[in-house]
Order: structure tokens, then sequence, then C-alpha cells
């Protein structure tokens, strides 16, 4: 069995213009800190942004893309807010405080709540009350694993996509559909630890 662990956060925002994105900061990995980028346009075509075409071609494999950009990337995130910049998106949200999930989660225990295990076992839980799932199966017979430690709220956005002004701050609807679960409905900002993991014969 091979395993990937990725610690870090996840920032997923919707338009008004119908763009979603979903932006991957992350500290820990075995390739490294970088950060990413998921695209899904109003018309859902997704492009993938990586730093490199090793991440790139990790993600690919994981998750489905229509295209992958590798792009020169900047990413920032501190207490008040996320920026990325590079691959045809320029973002800047916004964040608030911790919203009602976000609290929830600061209950449970760190190690309890990044194992794959316990992802497994509330997947349904979460699927029924975030709209979202926390375990499931990705490309080259690999699983995943979400686990969600904190959630903030995002209250601005101002980003475009290819020269494109992508509007004010919505929800991220329709769903977006680059693996087997979306980000919650309500743009924010989580911070989480996905373990991807594989038989060899897949690795």
């Amino acid at each position: 069995m091979s395993t990937w662990r990725f610690d870090g956060a996840i920032l997923g925002v919707g338009s008004t213009s119908g763009v979603r994105a979903v932006v991957g900061m992350w500290s820990t990995t075995p390739f490294g800190p970088f950060a990413d980028a998921m695209v899904s346009d109003a018309a859902g075509r997704r492009t993938l942004v990586a730093p490199s075409e090793r991440v790139a071609t990790f993600i690919a494999e994981t998750y489905s893309f229509d295209d992958v950009v590798i792009a020169r990337l900047r990413a920032h995130r501190d207490a008040h807010e996320v920026a990325f910049d590079g691959g045809g998106l320029h973002l800047r949200a916004r964040l608030g405080s911790r919203d009602a999930l976000g609290r929830a989660l600061t209950l449970l225990p760190r190690g309890l709540a990044t194992h794959p295990g316990f992802s497994r076992a509330v997947s349904p839980a979460a699927r029924a009350v975030a709209g979202v799932r926390t375990y499931g199966t990705a490309g080259r017979g690999r699983t995943e694993a979400y686990g969600a430690t904190d959630r903030r709220r995002v209250l601005a956005l101002a980003a475009s996509w290819h020269g494109e002004d992508l509007g004010d701050l919505a929800d991220v609807d329709p769903p977006v559909r680059f693996g087997f679960s979306s980000t919650p409905r309500a743009s924010g900002l989580t911070r989480v630890t996905t373990t991807v993991a594989a038989r060899a014969r897949h690795a």
C-alpha cells in the first residue's frame, strides 16, 4: 500500500460569473510545500493549475480535468486573506470568522479528525449535513480521505480568470466535479489533511 499525505487548507469559492475555484495551499506534502488551483468555468470546463510537472501528474491522476496548466504560481494565506496568482487565475478572498461547521470541527481531537478511518465513517453524515463526502474512490484505483479540522467563512472575493472579472462572491453552485466530492456550497476556507492511498500496483 502506498500512501500520500497532504496537510494544508482548501479554499472553495463561487462567483456571480459562474466560475468556481478550489485553491489548495499545502504546507506539508510528499512534494514539498506548494499551491494549486482547480477552476470550473460557467460551462463546466475543468482546469488544473499546478506549479510543476510532477505535482500536475499526481493531481491529474487522482482527479479529472479537461485542461492542465503548469505555471509559476504565487500564493499567500494569513489570518485575513487568501491570495493566488498564476496560470490565468488571479484571486483575493477576504476571510471572516469560523462558521458553525468550523466551530464543531475544532471540538474534535486532531488525531481522530485526520484519521482516514474516521473520514470514512463520517462521510455519510458529512454528505447529509454539509453536502460533501469525506471519503471515496479516486483515479488509478486510489482512495482519498479528507480530514477537516477547521473552517472559516469567505466574506468577499476579487478575482479574474484569463482576464475576465469573475464578479462578486457567490455559493459554489453548481458543485464542482473534479473528484468524488465538491467543496461545501457556502464559500469558505477549510483546514484539512488529505490522505491518498493506493495498492502497490496502482501507485
